[in-house]
């Protein structure tokens, strides 16, 4: 008897969610959708031919979309330097709801609202928005950049003895609006995201200044570590978090439940070209040609750029430095995907054999590199997607920050035995 009589645990799945779909749509509609004549669908139907497991994607995406968050969330955050959501998600995740967004760039708010339900307009540049005009809040969210604080006033102020506070040290960087925000709403949590090298930029002065502001000047209880997102994904992508709570509490970073480094693996992130990729109708064959099963040519680097590279990183070896490209097997944990990464994609170069030139990895990868899910719509060129993901944060570590903190801002959050906080 055939396997469409006797269908594998996968093809019942696809089966199931074609029956689902008709709940909704009719044959025409499924088949617009995917891309396919109407007499497919019909054979799909009565069982005469196999529909390829890659179709589950699209069709679940005919699905009603779950509802949306309600009132009863178990915490409410704003997210600051939104840029394209990786902090929201892994917050949504552990079971909160966004009621403020600000993203001041245009392509990044173009994905962000791709991708999140409009339960509020997305306002611009934090700098000119009113402490007034932001909702309370739970817990404020932010990867803000990083920006040199000005000691100069400061130490002139310890100096003659006079007082100073955060609008001092930090008016004129983002990490102002940051503080400024805090200082009036005074959530019960906020989390900040930043490069490794926050701790170390301006010999530590700008850490400095941050942390004093946090603990001396908002009062706040602060815990900060570099977390590695190869815990997570196949890539090496160091950042630190900082968590501030307003009262003591017994948070302990030794709660993350971090995976060993390296148990995931560059394949599990690749374009799969075993029949098995999905089709996800936001895509289509953008990144992925699901009739040759194979990545799009136009990753492949061009014998003239691949030359150049070999050539830069042979010059620059000669000379005793690091300074290449990165060439990644299907066992590899990747370097650390960069903003630059749409220029030639150096940094992680995906190898293909060696009668092919490398490629780059396409933005669906990209997404799936930082932790995305496949429902993740990529509505921007690839360019701005590179830039996106560049800039973006591992969503794994996000959620898992979520869920450790979550004890200590929810209702049934304990906290731990009261002592003195600094004053300023």
């Amino acid at each position: 008897m055939s396997s469409a009589t006797h269908p594998s645990p996968d093809s019942a799945k696809v089966f199931e969610s074609l029956a689902a779909a008709r709940q909704q749509h009719t044959q025409s509609e499924i088949a617009a959708h995917l891309g396919v004549h109407v007499s497919t669908i019909r054979r799909w139907e009565a069982r005469l031919s196999q529909p390829p497991v890659r179709i589950v994607h699209a069709l679940q995406q005919l699905l009603p979309a779950p509802p949306a968050a309600t009132e009863d969330a178990a915490f409410t955050f704003i997210d600051l330097f939104a840029g394209i959501g990786g902090i929201r998600k892994g917050f949504e995740d552990a079971g909160g709801r966004c009621i403020f967004t600000s993203e001041w760039d245009a392509y990044s708010r173009k994905t962000y609202t791709a991708n999140f339900p409009a339960t509020h307009a997305i306002a611009g540049d934090i700098t000119q928005i009113g402490e007034d005009d932001i909702p309370d809040h739970d817990v404020l969210l932010g990867g803000f950049p990083c920006q040199p604080f000005s000691i100069a006033g400061v130490s002139k102020k310890n100096s003659l003895g006079r007082a100073h506070g955060f609008s001092c040290d930090t008016q004129g960087t983002l990490f102002f609006d940051v503080a400024r925000i805090i200082a009036q709403k005074k959530p019960k949590a906020f989390l900040l995201e930043n490069v490794k090298n926050l701790q170390s930029h301006d010999k530590g002065r700008t850490f400095d200044v941050i942390h004093r502001t946090l603990t001396h000047e908002l009062g706040y209880d602060v815990h900060y570590r570099v977390i590695d997102g190869a815990h997570f994904v196949p890539q090496h992508r160091e950042r630190i978090i900082i968590a501030g709570f307003r009262e003591p509490v017994a948070f302990d970073w030794n709660t993350l439940n971090l995976p060993q480094k390296g148990s995931r693996k560059l394949k599990d992130i690749l374009h799969r070209t075993d029949g098995s990729e999905p089709l996800l109708p936001w895509d289509q064959d953008r990144f992925f040609d699901h009739r040759k099963r194979k990545v799009n040519d136009k990753y492949t680097l061009t014998d003239g750029l691949w030359t150049y590279l070999q050539a830069y990183a042979e010059k620059h070896r000669a000379r005793g430095n690091g300074f290449g490209f990165g060439l990644a097997g299907k066992e590899s944990v990747t370097r650390t995907l960069s903003a630059r990464y749409y220029k030639d994609g150096s940094e992680i170069l995906v190898d293909q054999g060696k009668r092919r030139n490398p490629r780059r990895l396409t933005p669906r990868e990209c997404a799936r590199l930082m932790g995305f899910p496949d429902t993740y719509v990529i509505p921007v060129s690839d360019t701005r997607a590179y830039k996106q993901f560049g800039n973006s944060v591992v969503v794994d570590v996000m959620r898992e920050m979520a869920r450790v903190m979550r004890p200590f801002i929810s209702p049934e959050g304990t906290l731990a035995p009261q002592r003195p906080i600094l004053a300023a």
